[in-house]
């Protein structure tokens, strides 16, 4: 895999100048006329059915669990399929952590993909990772074991260390087993001040999984777009600014790319369809260039 901070930008402020005139403009409110990623109104049943998956994601997600469903999904034994078909299966699911969100997830996929094309249309990579960054979203499919929505979508955060005052609905954490465990009371926990995010447990999910895929198919995406896939639904460290003491200087170099991203990832979530048949040939061109034909998922 090659090295994007080597590669691809010097500095992030760069790569921002660097935007196509007419940038895309993030907008104010979601589908559902709501501020974004607004987790305090409890008035909707949508609202009420997103404070519900964090109740049971934040009681269920422990250090050991996530050991235990890496080891199971590494395997990478579930099928055999390219990413455009992955891409297709995904319009099956819908994610119910999301509340901004009440689309298909093909339709979030190239909202963000064709956002970031029209600013950035020079980063082919960056494209591509718009569009697989959710794929591992098909775990909550029965093919692939149909695992509960608590333990593929929403927030993802680090095991074996405290659970930080910043994540959303933290009072859930009471009734995490991890929470009775001295060793991962404590700001580092298990860990090493400074280990670099490659050695921390994460939260189960999407996330992690899809970096499994990519990672163990040989992608030769850069290294930035995996630290993209497997971080971007880790909102306390790149919004919060939580979590940054466990970080390394690549850790940080990456992170830039994800803030460049994530506006497209969280803001791009409307109305506006976009014709699947019209793009599909672009981004046949970009999965033919970074995958094999098949992957093992």
């Amino acid at each position: 895999m090659t090295n994007l901070v080597d590669q691809l930008h010097h500095d992030e402020e760069i790569q921002v100048g660097q935007q196509s005139q007419g940038a895309f403009e993030a907008p104010e409110i979601n589908a559902f006329g709501q501020n974004f990623r607004d987790y305090t109104n409890a008035e909707t049943e949508r609202q009420k059915g997103v404070d519900e998956f964090y109740r049971l994601q934040h009681i269920n997600q422990t250090y050991d669990y996530v050991k235990q469903m890496r080891e199971k999904f590494s395997k990478l034994d579930k099928m055999e399929m390219s990413i455009w078909e992955c891409c297709e299966l995904l319009n099956e699911v819908v994610d119910e952590s999301d509340p901004d969100l009440d689309e298909p997830q093909i339709q979030h996929l190239l909202q963000s993909a064709e956002a970031i094309r029209k600013d950035y249309p020079d980063q082919d990579w960056l494209h591509l990772t718009a569009l697989i960054h959710d794929l591992g979203k098909v775990l909550l499919l029965p093919k692939f074991g149909g695992l509960p929505q608590w333990a593929v979508v929403g927030d993802t955060f680090p095991l074996g260390c405290a659970f930080d005052a910043s994540n959303i609905h933290h009072k859930y954490f009471e009734e995490n087993p991890d929470s009775k465990n001295p060793a991962y009371l404590t700001e580092n926990g298990v860990y090493e001040q400074g280990c670099g995010l490659e050695n921390v447990v994460m939260s189960w999910g999407h996330d992690d999984y899809m970096y499994l895929v990519a990672k163990e198919n040989g992608t030769t995406l850069p290294t930035a777009a995996l630290f993209i896939v497997r971080y971007h639904s880790f909102y306390r460290m790149h919004k919060a600014g939580a979590y940054t003491h466990l970080m390394n200087d690549e850790d940080r170099e990456n992170l830039k790319w994800l803030h460049v991203f994530n506006k497209y990832d969280l803001y791009s979530k409307s109305k506006v369809h976009v014709d699947v048949e019209e793009v599909k040939p672009y981004y046949m061109s970009l999965i033919n260039k970074y995958f094999p034909e098949k992957l093992r998922w």
